[in-house]
């Protein structure tokens, strides 16, 4: 079987454990090994810059290093971190060499610092399955989980993560932010940057914010190197919730529409008519309960303030029922009216209202009655007439009467 050589040189590339790598003049990753991008993650992917994915502060000699390489052309080797697909740096040795075919690219492979190596204490296949487990989760919910947005920043403020499809949204592009310092970034605000250190109290925080045209719900949870130790770094998972937030404003105007229109109904269902000079009355229909009984308390005497009302007529003709509290409301009622100087009658008491009243043995005896509302406005009426007569009567004694001393 006869295949084209560079189709192989692409698979075996492609399927080589080894950490190797093609890179143009300025840094940019042209091609990556089947085992950098096991180990580094997506962050490798054609035309990501290897001083993004740098420690910054390994940053520097790298720069040195690449410049040296390409002025001399003689292959350099350097350590500097990297950052893996968990947001991880991890140290490493990098061997690189201009290609002699094409003088614009770069050939490079990586392998563990020595050093690091040597000290740290190797990781189990297990402890590498789960690690790498976690950190395909978190790269799954931050590609495919649509409002979220998912960040990390170390114990100096950099950005070690900064993924997510919310991040659209805002204008930016997943990864950034990555290598740059959250303090520089809102360095012009004081406030907002004094606000950022608190985060590393180890107190988790939670809270809403407008950003970027958005509404967000923001979890702020610290992060430690190991159970007990000080906090050196903090996750921030950001949720784009604008669209509830529209709902919930929509439903907040629909609940306001239907309580103005539940109090026009219960205007018309309980107006207070003028029928006379300084007589109010009130005509009820229906079923009447505590809570339009109350309201019917408020709006009447504050209509015979304002009116400066003698009389207040409370019409129960078209009234059926009315609860056991109501009817103690309404003898209540015609005692404010008293108080605020008029007389309170009420007229066209049906039968089923009088029981109620009388079974909850209420004092009816300072309570003006009338048989229906054309009995209570003659009542008002000549009551009205004969206190205006009054003074009016002559102030002599009758004929044949004497005065007395």
């Amino acid at each position: 079987m006869e295949s084209a050589p560079s189709a192989l040189l692409g698979e075996l590339f492609a399927r080589s454990p080894e950490l190797l790598f093609i890179a143009s003049a300025d840094g940019s990753l042209l091609h990556g090994s089947g085992g950098l991008r096991e180990a580094l993650g997506p962050g490798v992917e054609s035309g990501a810059l290897l001083a993004e994915l740098a420690h910054p502060d390994d940053r520097a000699a790298l720069a040195a290093a690449w410049s040296a390489l390409l002025q001399r052309g003689e292959p350099v080797s350097f350590d500097v971190r990297l950052r893996d697909s968990g947001g991880a740096y991890r140290p490493l040795s990098c061997n690189a060499s201009r290609s002699s075919s094409d003088r614009g690219a770069v050939l490079g492979s990586l392998r563990p610092a020595p050093l690091v190596a040597a000290a740290a204490p190797a990781a189990t296949a297990e402890e590498l399955s789960t690690l790498r487990l976690k950190a395909r989760i978190l790269d799954g919910i931050a590609e495919y989980v649509e409002p979220i947005a998912i960040w990390a920043i170390d114990g100096d403020g950099t950005y070690v993560y900064h993924q997510g499809k919310a991040i659209a949204k805002t204008g930016l592009t997943p990864g950034q932010h990555l290598g740059r310092s959250v303090f520089d970034l809102y360095a012009a605000s004081p406030e907002a940057a004094a606000e950022m250190r608190q985060w590393y109290d180890g107190q988790v925080r939670r809270g809403r914010s407008e950003a970027h045209g958005a509404e967000w719900d923001t979890w702020l949870i610290p992060l430690r190197s190991a159970p007990g130790e000080r906090v050196d770094g903090v996750l921030g998972i950001s949720l784009d919730v604008s669209d509830s937030k529209l709902v919930e404003n929509e439903l907040r105007i629909q609940l306001d529409r239907i309580a103005a229109q539940q109090k026009v109904i219960r205007d018309l269902s309980t107006p207070i008519i003028e029928v006379w000079d300084g007589v109010l009355t009130l005509p009820m229909v229906g079923t009447v309960d505590s809570m339009r009984t109350a309201e019917v308390m408020d709006s009447l005497l504050r209509q015979i303030v304002e009116k400066r009302a003698s009389f207040a007529i409370l019409d129960l003709t078209g009234v059926e029922v009315v609860d056991t509290k109501v009817a103690s409301h309404l003898v209540e009622l015609v005692t404010a009216i008293r108080l605020l100087g008029a007389e309170g009658i009420v007229a066209g008491i049906k039968p089923t209202v009088a029981h109620t009243m009388v079974a909850l043995g209420l004092d009816l005896s300072q309570l003006n009655t009338q048989r229906n509302l054309r009995a209570a406005l003659n009542y008002a009426i000549r009551t009205m007439t004969r206190a205006q007569a009054a003074p009016l009567a002559p102030s002599h004694p009758a004929p044949g009467k004497t005065p007395s001393p």
